[in-house]
């Protein structure tokens, strides 16, 4: 690696993770990639390790020096459960022993159902199995800050919105739009859901990272606020496609669909994200860490562009 004074831990090489590890190289700062393949960005002060990060020795061993551990990990959705708690445990132990900031990559799972914006001082009231796994992290986490073995924040984002993203609308709507084609999710086609930029969730992780309020906390991503429906018609606009013939899923359908697909048979217990309003507030996020929603053409023009382009 280069002889840049600091450095970070990216663990996780999905979008989000990727466009991480970029933007802290982009400034000028040591980046160490890990994941199962090796894979991630090719920049030169990134480095990339294949690891496995559930090895506690060997993640420590990676993270040594580092200033920050970024948790950007994601386990098969149908595997949390099993998967993310001792993937979590050897991440929050390799910053505990390494001295090394940590920050992790949240979601709103762990309010439970909520009437009115989501912020950011709600409790943890999860009412679903992925829910209560994620709020265990986060409730894990933050008892090692207040034990003082460690500084630790989460970052919250919604839906996710970019090329490559991993979300429920990227797989179900983008491609059919895209293909002219009929498209059809579960939810509410009308009422209003924020959705999180890629590029704005990496941001989100590198102010909080380097900013000293924010430990001991969380911090919402500042989001867009759209309906499924006119985010379609928009995409379908910017991308050239015909009007999109966009249809909702019912929770029987995707019932259906999940006796075949696991991912999809995990969505069910979800759906309660999806039946009305589900928006989330970012207003500390954007007054204390200057970071402020991009453009949702931004995101949609990004969809209708290969990955990588």
């Amino acid at each position: 690696m280069s002889s840049s004074s600091v450095f970070h831990v990216v663990v996780g090489t999905g979008t989000t993770g990727s466009a991480t590890a970029l933007l802290l190289a982009e400034s000028g700062e040591r980046v160490r990639v890990v994941s199962r393949r090796g894979g991630g960005p090719v920049h030169p002060l990134i480095e990339r390790v294949a690891a496995d990060a559930t090895d506690t020795v060997r993640l420590i061993e990676l993270t040594r020096g580092a200033r920050t551990l970024f948790n950007c990990a994601m386990p098969s959705y149908d595997r949390w459960p099993i998967d993310w708690p001792p993937l979590a445990a050897a991440m929050l132990t390799a910053a505990e022993r390494t001295g090394a900031h940590y920050v992790m990559l949240g979601n709103l799972y762990g309010y439970g159902p909520v009437d009115g914006p989501m912020t950011e001082d709600l409790p943890m009231a999860p009412t679903t199995v992925k829910g209560r796994v994620r709020a265990q992290m986060w409730t894990n986490a933050l008892a090692a800050h207040d034990a003082g073995r460690v500084l630790v924040t989460e970052v919250r984002a919604s839906d996710f919105l970019g090329a490559g993203a991993g979300s429920l609308y990227n797989f179900l709507v983008v491609p059919q739009v895209l293909a002219g084609t009929p498209a059809a999710i579960p939810g509410d086609l009308d009422a209003p859901q924020s959705w999180s930029y890629t590029g704005d969730v990496a941001r989100t992780l590198v102010a909080a990272a380097r900013s000293a309020e924010s430990w001991g906390r969380a911090w919402h991503v500042p989001s867009s606020t759209s309906s499924i429906r006119d985010l379609t018609a928009r995409l379908a606009e910017l991308t050239g496609s015909p009007d999109p013939r966009l249809t909702r899923m019912t929770a029987e359908e995707v019932r259906a669909i999940g006796l075949e697909n696991p991912i999809m048979a995990e969505v069910e217990e979800m759906l309660y994200l999806t039946e009305g309003a589900s928006t989330l507030d970012a207003t500390v996020t954007t007054k204390i860490l200057e970071v402020s929603a991009s453009p949702l053409d931004t995101a949609l023009r990004e969809l209708g562009s290969p990955v990588g382009e």
